[in-house]
């Protein structure tokens, strides 16, 4: 006969730390303590393989019914779309979630997911930070599930749902092309993050399909705000030879973009074309109506939640799952077709 394993207790893992059961007790509901017991403790955890051997057995006495859920903030309306639909479909299959934002910060981004793990979440959907993987992969190791939204990582393993961001943008800044733009400037995120890259390979391609000419000085990074697209727009304005052109990258640098341009008075699309990104209803109220590449968020949420649900029902059969989803754009009054 073969041995029957018995899962490690809370009192096998005090044991262990040398700490009182209390304390540990304390650390797996999300409290604080002292930072050499932290360390005793999880070491214990990894050891014992207390949440691991729990885990695999789907003891009903470790499933919390709730998912952890990361985004870089929550002033960003794609996110909060996307994270409002999921937390609906997760409701109607009785998981609550745990929303918590990093300001776009990886020191943050650890601590929070590390305050997720202490809650005992059953899963979790974030919007990673940057290139970094190593925080991620503990989190696969701890079999807990993870689901990315809207960013890739090299060298983990993850299901993904995202837009088909290097399409979007290679779709907008062709259609700058085809009236006649050549010198076309994009107001790209920050320069690490992978969604950022994807839509600058875009910008990148549809110039060497159609033979143009790349001036580096027309590609911008910003910090997907306000602030950035306000000031890039006007340091484009202000070249010698300023773009006819220019695709933003994301809703906060539009409306910061959209604010430049007013405040300038610079006249679009006689002086500038722009095609802008998501917020229909800011389209609709820009005079004149603005262009804009508009990303599936109820699609993203919906995806999402329905891979994370079959991942916490045990279904790996398809894991990892890639998803990259169509955009849509809108062509309007924000757009010029110049004279050839």
């Amino acid at each position: 006969m073969g041995v029957i394993e018995i899962p490690a207790t809370i009192k096998d893992v005090a044991k262990y730390a040398g700490l009182s059961i209390a304390t540990v007790s304390k650390y797996l509901n999300g409290g604080n303590v002292l930072e050499e017991n932290r360390k005793k403790i999880e070491e214990a955890i990894r050891v014992l393989n207390f949440r691991v051997n729990e885990l695999a057995r789907g003891l009903k006495t470790n499933c919390t019914m709730t998912v952890g859920v990361l985004i870089p903030s929550l002033e960003n309306i794609f996110f909060t779309s996307i994270i409002s639909k999921i937390e609906n479909i997760l409701l109607q299959h009785g998981y609550s979630t745990i929303v918590c934002n990093y300001r776009e910060s990886s020191k943050l981004e650890k601590i929070k997911l590390e305050f997720l793990v202490n809650k005992m979440v059953d899963g979790i959907i974030m919007v990673p930070h940057g290139e970094e993987v190593s925080h991620i992969q503990e989190l696969r190791n701890k079999n807990i599930p993870v689901l990315l939204i809207d960013r890739m990582l090299k060298d983990v393993e993850c299901d993904v749902v995202m837009s088909d961001n290097l399409n979007a943008a290679y779709n907008a800044v062709e259609q700058l092309i085809v009236r006649g733009h050549r010198r076309i400037g994009i107001i790209g995120g920050p320069e690490k993050v992978y969604t950022t890259q994807e839509r600058i390979k875009g910008y990148i391609r549809v110039h060497e399909d159609y033979a143009l000419d790349i001036d580096e000085d027309l590609i911008k990074y910003g910090g997907y705000d306000i602030e950035s697209g306000y000031r890039i727009l006007e340091e484009f304005m202000e070249m010698a030879n300023p773009p006819t052109g220019i695709f933003v990258t994301n809703y906060e640098m539009t409306l910061g973009a959209i604010m430049a341009i007013n405040k300038n008075n610079i006249k679009m699309p006689d002086q500038i074309s722009l095609i802008g990104f998501d917020n229909i209803q800011l389209a609709k109220v820009v005079k004149p109506s603005l262009s804009i590449v508009v990303q599936p968020m109820d699609e993203i949420g919906e995806t999402a939640a329905a891979i994370l649900l079959s991942r916490l029902n045990g279904d790996y059969g398809t894991f990892p799952s890639i998803n990259r989803l169509k955009t849509e754009l809108l062509i309007r009054d924000s757009v010029k077709a110049l004279a050839r």
